[in-house]
């Protein structure tokens, strides 16, 4: 008996696996990147890292926007040492500060002559509720607000860039956002602030 339930057990966990294989939808793109500039917010860790890496192996100027610096030029370090890039730059952003992202924002028009690619992708979860110095709730501010107002700054040099574009790294728990004007601004609860946060539209 024990190694039949066993033997279902380990047929299941295989049928699982080569369903969620081949549901998964893989970038085969090898489009190439050399003279392009990107900016990956985020991009120390998790989807923001793996997105830059790949920006780099494509010969990309890749600038990591990142609140952590130390954080931030280990990743850099180590997307040079795979990817034999050099081309790869970190400057600190802060989503939480209107004042950080206009700094950075500034910064790039300042040092950059285009702007091919901007990807959105910081983003935090799980947060209680707290407002930050701008006056705007935290969670919307990071995943929402901050974004929106770096898209805003840089707008004229993507434009410049043409063709050019912005990715807004999104989440599936967005579907059940039910954000409106009055509630903007507002603390929800931790699930619904964060599906309200990454509401892409």
């Amino acid at each position: 008996m024990f190694f039949i339930v066993l033997f279902f057990l380990l047929v299941t966990f295989i049928l699982i696996k080569f369903r969620k294989k081949f549901k998964q939808k893989w970038c085969r793109s090898k489009v190439c990147l050399v003279g392009k500039t990107v900016i990956v917010t985020g991009a120390n860790t998790g989807i923001g890292y793996e997105t830059a890496l790949e920006f780099a192996k494509r010969g990309a100027r890749v600038i990591l926007a990142c609140r952590n610096e130390e954080r931030a030029t280990t990743a850099r370090q180590k997307i040079v040492r795979e990817t034999q890039n050099e081309n790869v730059v970190v400057q600190i952003l802060n989503l939480s500060s209107m004042t950080s992202v206009r700094k950075f924002a500034k910064n790039i028009l300042d040092t950059e002559e285009r702007l091919d690619i901007l990807v959105n992708n910081a983003g935090v979860g799980g947060l209680e509720h707290s407002m930050t110095s701008d006056g705007l709730q935290l969670l919307m501010q990071i995943n929402y607000f901050g974004p929106t107002l770096l898209t805003m700054l840089l707008i004229d040099l993507l434009k410049k860039s043409a063709p050019s574009r912005i990715i807004n790294v999104s989440s599936m728990i967005a579907r059940f956002a039910k954000l409106t004007p009055e509630n903007l601004n507002s603390y929800t609860g931790l699930v619904m602030s964060y599906s309200n946060s990454k509401l892409d539209t």
